[in-house]
């Protein structure tokens, strides 16, 4: 998916809501298998997103019975969709160009998380493909983002410094950042560095972190954001009814993005 793509689906859909696909097999409803679930939630809330995001940390550990599940799931979601493997790779160029692969060939994926702490060289095997995005881990939402992304290098947090090489290695077509929800006020500090960039962001729901707050220091004139919501919309009921709830979790998230930005 291009970005003129993407940001044409945003604007069609009225959303920019990523639905994180952390499909844990010990939160599953009682007598319901992994791609039921995932299956069930893709279509109570494919209207109301426009991505999804699986985390390949919930399916690599099934083995290869949850490879096939990921692939099954990524070929039900379709190509109406902008999907992210949620992989967090990076290691040297020929390893890299291997799971850009893996991703984008074997299992069809729009895109892929990319830790950049190798450098260049591991970062760039993901934007050789066209159509394809490399989303790179700048400031994440985590309490250990203080170890090193904020830790000062050259007067400045080390995520401002790698938002700007990355920049500079792809560009807006290919390349994303992710920018957690739960630092919503260095969301403007990332925007002087990448103002046109997507930026893929997690931390609203679950996590806490405020939408109104993301749009505020987020947007761009492309709208430019992602967010991301799984815990609050998988596991918005563990009943019978979970795949209506979810339904409705990610109604109400679309219908609030609808008002912050298009009325």
């Amino acid at each position: 998916m291009t970005r003129a793509q993407l940001i044409e689906l945003i604007h069609q859909r009225k959303s920019f809501l990523c639905v994180g696909l952390d499909t844990d097999p010990a939160k599953l409803p009682a007598g319901v298998d992994m791609l039921t679930f995932n299956k069930a939630i893709i279509d109570a809330t494919r209207e109301c997103c426009v991505a999804y995001k699986p985390n390949l940390a919930f399916y690599e550990v099934l083995g290869a019975q949850g490879w096939d599940i990921l692939h099954q799931t990524i070929a039900y979601i379709g190509d109406q969709h902008f999907t992210i493997a949620d992989a967090k790779r990076g290691d040297i160029g020929n390893t890299s160009t291997y799971y850009a692969r893996t991703f984008f060939e074997t299992l069809g994926c729009d895109s892929v998380t990319v830790a950049p702490y190798m450098g260049r060289d591991s970062v760039e095997p993901f934007i050789q493909f066209p159509g394809k995005w490399a989303i790179v881990l700048a400031l994440t939402s985590n309490p250990g983002a203080d170890d090193f992304e904020l830790n000062h290098v050259n007067e400045e947090p080390l995520y401002k410094e790698v938002l700007r090489r990355v920049s500079s290695w792809g560009s807006e077509h290919n390349t994303m950042f992710v920018v957690g929800a739960t630092r919503p006020e260095m969301l403007a500090e990332v925007r002087k560095i990448v103002p046109n960039h997507f930026l893929l962001v997690p931390g609203v729901g679950a996590q806490g972190g405020s939408l109104s707050e993301v749009v505020k220091y987020g947007r761009n004139a492309d709208v430019g954001l992602l967010v991301n919501a799984s815990r609050s919309i998988l596991y918005a009921s563990s009943g019978s009814d979970f795949a209506e709830a979810a339904g409705a979790e990610a109604k109400r998230m679309q219908e609030e993005m609808e008002r912050i930005v298009w009325q």
